[in-house]
């Protein structure tokens, strides 16, 4: 069985190195880093609505929206929150029907809104806004 002979390899041409009058069109880019990003927000205000009906709670929320773009406000939301489901079985006779029970539940819908660096303008017009009944705000500031 004839061997065959290894060729040796030829090499590489050198690549040319990159000129200095390239790459200033690269550096002169400002990169943006996650840290940089998150320097630019001061602060948040994190606004969670809850309400029982969820039709109650889309205008609410699209009120406080249009309240805060109103004051030229960045607004990231509304988040739709999961609904908290709440199931209560109850006997319908007291003694004598056992299996016989209704089924009740309440379901609470939530949403979410951030309003990001908050005016003391913006603040003071979201305290003074009158929202319906059966919806529950809490505001927190990040």
């Amino acid at each position: 069985m004839p061997t065959a002979k290894k060729e040796p390899k030829a090499k590489k041409a050198a690549a040319p190195k990159k000129t200095a009058a390239k790459t200033p069109a690269k550096a002169a880019a400002p990169k943006v880093t996650k840290a940089k990003a998150a320097q630019d927000v001061i602060s948040k205000l994190r606004i969670r609505v809850r309400a029982y009906e969820y039709k109650i709670l889309d205008l609410s929320v699209k009120q406080i929206i249009d309240t805060a773009l109103r004051y030229d406000a960045k607004v990231e939301g509304p988040i739709p929150l999961p609904t908290e489901h709440k199931k209560y079985t109850v006997n319908r006779s007291s003694f004598v029907y056992k299996n016989a029970r209704e089924q009740f539940e309440m379901r609470i819908h939530k949403r979410l809104i951030d309003i990001l660096n908050p005016t003391p303008k913006i603040m003071e017009a979201l305290t003074n806004m009158s929202l319906p009944s059966g919806v529950n705000i809490d505001v927190k500031i990040i």
